[in-house]
């Protein structure tokens, strides 16, 4: 039985919540968009997710789009007091499964009340901004417009909280004058690195950061020491690159993705395993290598 309150726990909001979560992203069709092959399967995920003790999950209504959030509504709901459900704005897709920037006071209006019907919510415990950014990371702009708009619906009562995803440290600060930041979601793993001063001002500061692509995402880490680590360990790859994030600080929250049920209980199982400080090092080696 996985124990997911072994990874610890973090402040989320005015919930507290285990640090390994689950991604929703999956659960759509192929590149995320359209139906999934199989419904059932991803319905069947989701309550395997909730039932296994994760209390923290990451959607958004541009997955599909309106898919995953359809789908987690007829899985969940009505939902459980102590699940907190994290979503995202600032982007739409396009007939072609195009992804598009959706920035405006009005497109972020009504992406926020698209992700309250579609979830059957009343209020979203947390809403991350997007910021479209490049393929290769967040870049450097100005968000007042985006995140103030955000910070009125929050005022309103339609939001909890609010977030940023793809972000740089600038950006977050801006935010952080104009409304209370809980969590920062980017692009973190053993190799990328470029995030380190963020993460641990973060950590000082009580608010999380969620890293999405643990394993490289579209470019999976290919490394001879992460693969023999694994081997060492009576491991997988992903499982050494989730538990390393585990200990990289405590307000790493984990939200690896996945539509099969045995993929899920395996990444799980990731907050079971513990990593020596020399295994840690041997990991850290790998970002001075990819440098």
């Amino acid at each position: 039985m996985i124990d997911l309150a072994k990874s610890g726990t973090f402040r989320l909001g005015d919930r507290t919540v285990n640090r390994m979560g689950y991604g929703a992203m999956q659960l759509a069709g192929p590149g995320v968009f359209g139906q999934p092959k199989d419904r059932n399967a991803a319905i069947a995920v989701l309550r395997a997710a909730v039932e296994a003790g994760v209390d923290h999950i990451d959607t958004s209504d541009f997955y599909g789009p309106h898919v995953t959030n359809q789908i987690i509504r007829e899985a969940l709901h009505p939902y459980r007091d102590d699940l907190t459900i994290v979503t995202k704005v600032g982007a739409a897709r396009g007939d072609d499964a195009s992804w598009l920037p959706a920035q405006s006071p009005a497109e972020l209006t009504q992406a926020v009340h698209d992700n309250l019907r579609n979830l059957g919510l009343e209020v979203l415990d947390v809403v991350n901004l997007r910021l479209m950014g490049s393929v290769h990371g967040p870049l450097e702009g100005p968000i007042e417009l985006q995140f103030s708009t955000l910070a009125g619906l929050r005022e309103q009562g339609l939001i909890r909280h609010l977030g940023l995803s793809n972000a740089t440290a600038a950006q977050v600060a801006e935010a952080k004058r104009i409304a209370p930041v809980v969590c920062v979601q980017n692009q973190y793993n053993l190799v990328h690195r470029e995030d380190d001063a963020l993460v641990d001002t973060l950590a000082a500061e009580g608010i999380a950061y969620v890293p999405f692509f643990p394993l490289g995402g579209f470019a999976p880490i290919q490394s001879d020491t992460l693969a023999a680590l694994a081997v060492r360990l009576g491991a997988t790859p992903m499982q050494i690159a989730l538990a390393w994030l585990l200990a990289r600080a405590p307000n790493v929250l984990l939200i690896p993705g996945t539509s099969s049920v045995s993929h899920l209980s395996e990444n799980l199982a990731a907050a079971d395993l513990h990593l020596s400080e020399a295994v840690v090092a041997e990991l850290d080696s790998l970002a001075t290598v990819a440098a």
